[in-house]
């Protein structure tokens, strides 16, 4: 009997140590998945980050060239109006000049001495 005893000790012990071994393994395959799920998470967070960096590094290239169009559009502008600035110059001196010439003519016409044609 106390051999008997000594077995179903033994075999409770064993049973208990195998449930033991069990419960840790399968804990050991939980943390496993969830290291797993988590390694996954982690990639596919890594590559959201990457996408949304991407999204602004194309964002901000894209802020940059309209600002460059723009900056160039008002450079164009700027040429374009002292362009325009020259040609009225330009037109003004001409009319000044004519302005002179008509008044040089009047001078001289003035100056000139006529006869009157006697009748």
């Amino acid at each position: 009997m106390a051999f008997s005893l000594g077995l179903k000790r033994l075999g409770g012990i064993l049973i208990s140590g195998l449930l033991c071994a069990l419960v840790s393994m399968s804990v050991q395959a939980a943390d496993k998945r969830s290291l797993t799920e988590k390694a996954d998470e982690a990639r596919n967070l890594s590559r959201t980050i990457e996408q949304e960096q991407l999204q602004k590094a194309r964002d901000a290239a894209n802020e940059t060239q309209s600002r460059e169009k723009q900056i160039l559009k008002r450079q164009q502008s700027a040429d374009w109006e002292s362009e325009q600035v020259e040609k009225a110059q330009q037109q003004f001196n001409e009319r000044e000049s004519r302005e002179e010439k008509y008044l040089r003519e009047a001078r001289e016409a003035a100056a000139k001495e006529r006869k009157i044609p006697t009748p």
